[in-house]
């Protein structure tokens, strides 16, 4: 098989599907941008991002000429791809930010695979969630102009994919019958290699069994509940003066924007809570097994988020046996049964979340069918589940077969 990948951060979500295609010894090409980590073995044909000026358009339509350029120059790669010869058999794209708007223009047969990760919404979501941070005023107008975009990238794919359940329902009613629901999957502890005794770059060397309350984000801000967190952690040193918390990500912006007044959202809260800082500790990002590692040392692993793309780190903390507190929030629900395979708590009670955490710590053995639970859950999501179900739509796409022919007619659900 000639599987073709674009992605601009190649290979985001497709790192599992590109390495066992490789592992099968199929042919991957693929397309990103220059900043893009890459993956060994792997041709990567890159593009330069470019933006003009705001000033020359409308404020709404910034983020979708940005799409329209970056779609514009993979075209051009297609094109050059298509005069040396290449055809590939299939085409799986992340089409988030355009790059894949004219891909059906150079290759109209090739079976074009998307990944609907995001659908916005005015209300119901992520957008007017948070009342400490208000939305824009006329924010509704600017994500409609925005779900353009999809609505584009739904009507050219052959076949969709969405994570999760709860992101599929964001989509429009006329095209989610349409979307196949296939989470990519997460490396399962037993999968990993053992690493010996960690150690945080601070010199401080957690193990299994000690009073370990974990909070990871890729970068540390309000969409993925930080500064309810920091807010939890008065509480948490007050009830359980021995736990030490380990706290794992970046101080960029991933969603939302940086706060007023503070170069990052950490600096905003440490200036906000006071607690004990010799017990807390802040690691940075961390190599993919010192993080997993930490992980399988945590007692309680904490995972806010508002109403948004569900976080690899929730199920890799659930596979790794331990016990979660984690927001009572979409897409959180359709993962934890409260008390059955977790804690689930309110975003905003940073009072009862630092309940719940000491609940666990202080608990002899209470939560063992708790982590159990959520270990059989995380199987549910494995690599392998994930990567099979790939490759049985790549077979599909292959031998004609196209989803959306089960399309309802516009406005009505089947």
């Amino acid at each position: 098989m000639k599987l073709l990948v674009i992605h601009q951060n190649f290979p985001g979500q497709f790192r599992h599907v590109v390495l066992a295609a490789l592992a099968r010894r199929d042919e991957v090409v693929a397309i990103g941008r220059d900043t893009a980590p890459g993956v060994a073995g792997v041709k990567i044909h890159r593009y330069r991002a470019t933006s003009r000026s705001p000033g020359h358009i409308h404020p709404y339509l910034i983020r979708y000429e940005q799409a329209v350029i970056d779609g514009q120059k993979v075209f051009e790669i297609l094109n050059r791809l298509k005069r040396s010869g290449y055809q590939p058999d299939v085409i799986l794209a992340h089409p988030g930010w355009g790059e894949t708007l004219f891909a059906k223009d150079v290759y109209p047969d090739t079976p074009l695979i998307h990944y609907c990760e995001y659908y916005y919404r005015a209300q119901g979501a992520d957008s007017g969630f948070d009342p400490e941070l208000p939305r824009a005023t006329r924010e509704s107008a600017r994500l409609r102009v925005l779900n353009s975009l999809h609505l584009l990238n739904l009507e050219q794919c052959d076949i969709a994919i969405a994570p999760t359940q709860w992101q599929r329902s964001l989509f429009p009613a006329a095209y989610r019958s349409a979307i196949r629901v296939i989470h990519e999957g997460v490396i399962q502890s037993s999968d990993l290699a053992k690493i010996g005794a960690v150690r945080l770059p601070n010199g401080i060397e957690p193990k299994a069994g000690q009073p370990i309350v974990t909070y990871v984000a890729r970068n540390l801000e309000p969409y993925r509940g930080f500064h309810s967190f920091m807010r939890a952690i008065p509480h948490i040193q007050a009830e359980c003066p021995d736990a030490q918390i380990i706290v794992v990500g970046d101080d960029d912006v991933s969603y939302g924007s940086k706060p007023i007044g503070y170069p990052n959202w950490r600096s905003r809260m440490e200036a906000e809570v006071s607690f004990d800082h010799s017990r807390v500790h802040f690691t940075g990002k961390l190599p993919y097994q010192t993080y997993r590692a930490v992980l399988q040392c945590s007692k309680v692993h904490v995972y806010l988020t508002y109403p948004f793309v569900l976080s690899w780190s929730l199920l890799e903390a659930m596979a790794s046996g331990c016990v979660v507190v984690a927001s009572d929030t979409a897409p959180v629900t359709e993962v934890i049964v409260d008390g059955v395979n977790g804690v689930l708590v309110d975003f905003f009670d940073h009072q009862g979340i630092g309940r719940s955490v000491c609940k666990v710590l202080k608990s002899a053995g209470e939560y063992e069918t708790v982590a159990d639970a959520a270990k059989l859950t995380a199987g549910r999501f494995s690599v392998r589940s994930g990567v099979g179900q790939y490759f049985e739509i790549f077979e599909s796409a292959m031998s004609g077969h196209s989803d959306k022919t089960t399309v309802p007619q516009l406005g009505r659900e089947v």
